[in-house]
């Protein structure tokens, strides 16, 4: 059992390089539409709605990563002031309340990704690339962010349980 953990610690690690390996293309794009408005007064359609895409990915990718490095807002006033076990007891009780949103998040993005594929989707900008592929990426990042949670709930269950020193 604890190498299924291994993997997902592993996945969520990945999805943490994928998210910072996506930012290259990123400043690439708002770079060129910089220069094309800003110096050739040459505005393209593309590169605005591709830079919020590639955000948006990174942003949805990482949430994985974020979760295996503890990342994420917390109420750190009085979280970061708690000894660890404490904080791990916390985290089980507040786990239900994140699973419930992944699993919503999964199962509503899985639906809106599915619809968009069945109906090969477009975008309503006069660009109009395939939505579909970027609607994927709601479902799958939910789903790596699942996977995190089970992995952090499983090291907040050991850490609850350890005697105090």
């Amino acid at each position: 059992m604890a190498a299924f953990f291994r993997v997902i610690d592993i996945i969520s690690e990945w999805t943490g390089k994928v998210a910072s390996y996506v930012l290259i293309p990123l400043v690439l794009v708002l770079v060129y539409e910089v220069i094309m408005r800003y110096v050739f007064d040459k505005p393209t359609l593309f590169a605005h709605e591709t830079g919020i895409y590639l955000y948006a990915f990174n942003g949805m990718i990482a949430g994985a990563w974020v979760l295996l490095h503890e990342g994420h807002v917390k109420m750190d006033a009085v979280y970061g002031r708690l000894p660890p076990k404490t904080r791990a007891i916390l985290d089980l009780i507040t786990a239900p309340l994140f699973f419930y949103f992944c699993g919503l998040v999964l199962w509503q993005g899985w639906e809106m990704a599915y619809r968009s594929l069945i109906g090969l989707e477009h975008t309503p900008s006069a660009w109009s690339p395939p939505w579909y592929p970027f609607r994927m990426i709601l479902p799958v990042a939910a789903f790596f962010l699942l996977l995190a949670g089970i992995s952090k709930f499983r090291r907040d269950l050991s850490s609850s349980f350890k005697k105090l020193p």
